[in-house]
């Protein structure tokens, strides 16, 4: 009810009554991540590109979400700024109660270390690390070793994700669908709030595809993460809780769980009376 009311804004709640001397935060809203009025312009003059146009949207806390629309719709550059991994033109973006609008490089790098994991379509592995190792990278990266729990969650996912005779493989000895299998077990490790994966299945087999869609369904349901998943797939988006359509820069629908069929036909119609 409260998605686009900015802090500090008065609300009402179910009732009718106005909510007084009170800030409605992120935390309220049942967000894990959100972005208020955001614009996100690229180039000058003539040659502008209005790439987000006035996005005002949350990420709610354990709900998996898929981000969906045509190319140039502005899904992924949605996904990238409210990850903090590009800046707006305009607007502020949350993790959490944190505005990292106006974040020092620093600050935002260890708040995206310790509270986001993310899953990208190419995998982003080290190369030179073994697939264990690259598991480990967040820990390493914060300079510290994971605790027991931590050891527990990452052999557990070891085992969901049949990695365990290849921990010491480097990527070049792995499968695309193995690599990818690495990535979600790294972003997963320290049980982040918030999970980005951008087109997660987009280098997978159709097999492979469902695994991953099954373990993020998964890690929302029986762990609470918040997953946002960007994806053109309709099969991705049926695994989802709800799918946000992007058009032109701006959220043209907002539908709860839905047939891969519904999605597609969804999908055509909006390219038809485009």
């Amino acid at each position: 009810m409260y998605e686009n009311a900015p802090p500090g804004r008065r609300a009402e709640n179910g009732a009718g009554n106005s909510v007084d001397d009170m800030e409605i935060t992120t935390t309220d809203l049942g967000l894990a991540a959100r972005v208020q009025h955001l614009t996100k312009t690229y180039g000058s003059g003539e040659g502008t590109v209005r790439a987000l146009d006035d996005v005002s949207v949350g990420i709610r806390r354990g709900q998996f979400t898929a981000i969906m629309g045509p190319s140039g719709s502005g899904k992924s550059t949605l996904m990238h700024i409210m990850a903090g991994l590009d800046t707006p033109t305009d607007g502020r973006v949350w993790i959490g109660d944190t505005d990292i609008t106006g974040l020092g490089d620093l600050d935002l790098t260890v708040l995206r270390r310790r509270r986001v994991g993310f899953i990208f379509q190419a995998f982003n592995l080290v190369p030179t690390l073994t697939a264990m190792g690259n598991i480990l990278l967040p820990f390493e990266l914060d300079g510290r070793r994971p605790s027991a729990i931590e050891k527990a969650r990452i052999d557990g996912l070891v085992q969901t994700l049949g990695l365990g005779p290849r921990l010491n493989h480097r990527p070049h000895q792995l499968s695309g669908g193995q690599q990818q299998r690495v990535a979600i077990a790294r972003a997963l490790a320290t049980a982040p709030d918030l999970v980005f994966a951008d087109e997660p299945t987009g280098n997978l087999d159709s097999q492979t595809g469902r695994e991953v869609l099954q373990l993020l369904a998964a890690a929302s349901r029986e762990h609470g993460q918040s997953i946002a998943m960007v994806t053109h797939d309709a099969i991705a988006a049926s695994y989802a809780d709800r799918v946000l359509f992007l058009g032109d820069g701006r959220i043209v629908a907002d539908h709860p769980r839905q047939s891969a069929e519904e999605i597609s036909a969804y999908m055509l119609a909006a390219e038809v009376t485009a």
